[in-house]
C-alpha cells in the first residue's frame, strides 16, 4: 500500500476486507494444469508474463487478491512435472512500480527489486526485456538485478551507456530436440518521450529491421520456434508481427509503468500466423502457450487449436464472474439482499463459471503443428511455494529493521494554528464509550497488528492505511503513531481536538462521512478490486455507531 497523505473516510474501511470470503458453495474450482486442457503433452510450453512492475505479491487486506510469486511458483512447479520442456519469459518493467524512486522509499524499493530478481531466478526465468522503470535506480542497479535474475537480458539495438549490462539482441534455447529463438526489443521512454539517462533506444524505423535480422540469424542456428519479446507501445509492437510473419509468438510489455493501477488481461490475437500475447500487469495473470510440433519442418506455421478463437468470450465471462463475485461478497456481509436472492445469484455465478470452463475445455483437434493458448489467474488456490514465501519474509524483516531506525526522526507536519489536530481513540472514548465498544470488535481496531504480525509495520507501502492521520498535519508517520495506530474514529470523522473542547458544536467534526471516500484512500487497486463501499458501510455501523 502506498502511504497516503490525503486519506479521507477512505481508510476507515481499511482491513475490513480481511476475512471476507465467499461461502463454500461460491468457491472457485481449483485451476487445472494446462495439460488437462489439451490432448497429450505439448512438445514445448511457454509461460508468458507482462509488466510485473515491482509487484512481488498483492496487498493482504483482501482475501484471494490476484498475484503473488509464491502462488505463481507453485503453479509452475506443478505444470513442469508434466511438461518439463518449458520456457518462462517476461516483457516490460520488472523491478519497480514507478519510473523514479521516492527518496524515503529508495532503500526498501531497491531491496524489493532484488527480491523480485531472486524470485524470478527461482521461477526459472529464461529471458526478459526491460522497460523504462527498470532504470529507475540507474544502469548499475539494473545490472545487479539482471545478474540476480540469472536470465538473458534481451534488447536488440539498445545503445548509449550500457557498459556493465549483460545485454543480448537474441537468445537460443534448446528444449529437448527443439530450438527456440527469442529476440528482444526495448524502447524505454517516459511519458514525455525521454529515454533513461545515458540510454539510446533503437529508432522506430529500425525496429523491424532489427527483429528481422535476429530472426534470420536464429533460423540459421536451427530455431524452429521464433518469439519476439518487446517492451514498447502496443501499436508499434503489432507492426512487428505484421512485418515479420516468421514470428510464432509476440509477447508485449509496456515501455513504461506508472503507479498502482492494475491492468486487465488483454485478449490474445492472431496477426497472420503470429500469436500476440499481453497479460495483466503486476503478475495477476499468466499466459500459457502449449506448442505441439509435427514433423521437422523449420518454417511450419502453427495453427490455432483453441484459445484465441474463443478468447473474447472467455474474457467477457471472466469479467462477469469477477463482478458477480464482488457483489455476492458484499451482499453476504452487508445484508443487501435476502437469502433467496443471494442463492439465486450464487446459482448465476456457478452457471457463468461452468460456461467459462466449457469454453476453455473445448479444444478442437487439428492436423499438423498447432498451439493451444490459455490464461490463468494467479490466486492463492494455486498453492504456495515455501522457498519464495521465505524470501518475501526476509525482505519484510530487512525493510522493517532499516526503516525503524532510518526514519526514526520522521514526524508529521505540525497542526496549523487554530485548526483541529488528532487526539487518538482513547480521548474519543471519554465521551463515546458505546461507540468504542463497537469499534473494538471490528477489523479496524486490529489493523496495525496485522502489519506487525507480518513484519510490515515500518513498511512504507503498507503503514499509511493501517494508522490514522498518516502524513497529515498533527497526524502520524511510519515511526510516530503510538496513539494513532489502527483505523480510528478520526480517520473517518476528521481530527477531533476542537470537537473535544466544544462537543456541542456539531460542525467541528464530520458526522456523516461519505463511504465512497474509502475507495480514494485505501480500498482501490492494487489492494482491493471492486470494493463496494456502500455495502461495506454496514460493517462499521452498530450499536451506538450509526443505527438509531
Amino acid at each position: 500500500m502506498s502511504p497516503r497523505t490525503t486519506k479521507t473516510f477512505a481508510a476507515a474501511f481499511s482491513m475490513l476486507a480481511l476475512g471476507l470470503l465467499l461461502l463454500a458453495s461460491c468457491k472457485k474450482p481449483k485451476p487445472k494444469p494446462p495439460d488437462e486442457l489439451s490432448a497429450g503433452a505439448p512438445t514445448i510450453r511457454l509461460y508468458l508474463l507482462s509488466d510485473i512492475a515491482g509487484a512481488l505479491e498483492p496487498c493482504g487486506c483482501s482475501k484471494d487478491q490476484l498475484g503473488g510469486f509464491d502462488h505463481l511458483a507453485a503453479f509452475l512447479r506443478q505444470g513442469r512435472e508434466s511438461a518439463p520442456r518449458s520456457l518462462l519469459l517476461t516483457a516490460g518493467p520488472l523491478s519497480y512500480i514507478d519510473p523514479t524512486l521516492d527518496t524515503a522509499r529508495a532503500s526498501q524499493d531497491r531491496w524489493k527489486a532484488e527480491a523480485i530478481a531472486d524470485s524470478m531466478h527461482s521461477l526459472g526465468l529464461a529471458a526478459w526485456t526491460p522497460g523504462f522503470n527498470d532504470w529507475a535506480d540507474g544502469t548499475a542497479s539494473l545490472a545487479n538485478v539482471a545478474k540476480r535474475a540469472g536470465a538473458k537480458l534481451l534488447a536488440a539495438g539498445l545503445g548509449g551507456e550500457t557498459a556493465g549490462l549483460p545485454l543480448e539482441a537474441s537468445a537460443l534455447f534448446t528444449l529437448g530436440d527443439v530450438k527456440v529463438g527469442v529476440v528482444g526489443i526495448s524502447a524505454p521512454r517516459d511519458a514525455l518521450g525521454n529515454p533513461p539517462k545515458g540510454i539510446v533506444p533503437p529508432a522506430a524505423e529500425d525496429v523491424v529491421a532489427l527483429v528481422r535480422k535476429e530472426v534470420e540469424a536464429l533460423r540459421r542456428s536451427g530455431a524452429r520456434v521464433l518469439i519476439a519479446s518487446v517492451a514498447m507501445q502496443r501499436g508499434a509492437a503489432l507492426r512487428i508481427a505484421d512485418a515479420v510473419p516468421e514470428l510464432d509468438v509476440l509477447v508485449i510489455g509496456k515501455e513504461l509503468g506508472r503507479g498502482n493501477a492494475n491492468t486487465t488481461q488483454a485478449a490474445p490475437e492472431l496477426i497472420g500466423a503470429t500469436l500476440v500475447v499481453e497479460t495483466a500487469n503486476h503478475g495477476q495473470t499468466l499466459a500459457v502457450v502449449d506448442i505441439h510440433l509435427k514433423g521437422d519442418e523449420a518454417d511450419t506455421k502453427l495453427a490455432d487449436a483453441g484459445g484465441v478463437a474463443q478468447a473474447a468470450k472467455v474474457a467477457a465471462l471472466s469479467t462477469n464472474v469477477r463482478q458477480l463475485e464482488t457483489r455476492i461478497n458484499g451482499w453476504e456481509t452487508g445484508g443487501k439482499v435476502d437469502a433467496a436472492d443471494l442463492a439465486a445469484r450464487k446459482a448465476d455465478l456457478q452457471k457463468l463459471r461452468t460456461e467459462r470452463e466449457a469454453l476453455t475445455a473445448n479444444q478442437p483437434a487439428v492436423p499438423g503443428s498447432f498451439f493451444r493458448f490459455s490464461v490463468h489467474e494467479v490466486r492463492v488456490e494455486m498453492g504456495r511455494d515455501e522457498a519464495i514465501a521465505t524470501r518475501m519474509l526476509v525482505l519484510y524483516k530487512q525493510i522493517n529493521e532499516h526503516n525503524k531506525t532510518a526514519l526514526a526522526d520522521l514526524v508529521a507536519p505540525p497542526a496549523e494554528s487554530g485548526k483541529a489536530t488528532y487526539i487518538g481513540v482513547e480521548e474519543c472514548t471519554t465521551c463515546h464509550e458505546e461507540e468504542r465498544q463497537f469499534w473494538d470488535g471490528t477489523a479496524h481496531a486490529h489493523a496495525y497488528k496485522t502489519l506487525a504480525d507480518g513484519f510490515k509495520e515500518y513498511n512504507l507501502e503498507c503503514v499509511g492505511c493501517h494508522v490514522s492521520g498518516y502524513g497529515k498535519s498533527g497526524g502520524s508517520t511510519v515511526t510516530h503513531n503510538a496513539k494513532l495506530q489502527n483505523v480510528q474514529c478520526e480517520e473517518c470523522h476528521g481530527p477531533g481536538s476542537l470537537h473535544a473542547k466544544k462537543p456541542e458544536a456539531k460542525d467541528l467534526i464530520l458526522l456523516h462521512p461519505d463511504p465512497k471516500g474509502c475507495v480514494e484512500g485505501c480500498h482501490h487497486s492494487p489492494h482491493v478490486e471492486g470494493f463496494d463501499a456502500v455495502a461495506k458501510m454496514k460493517l462499521i455501523l452498530g450499536k451506538g455507531h450509526g443505527p438509531e
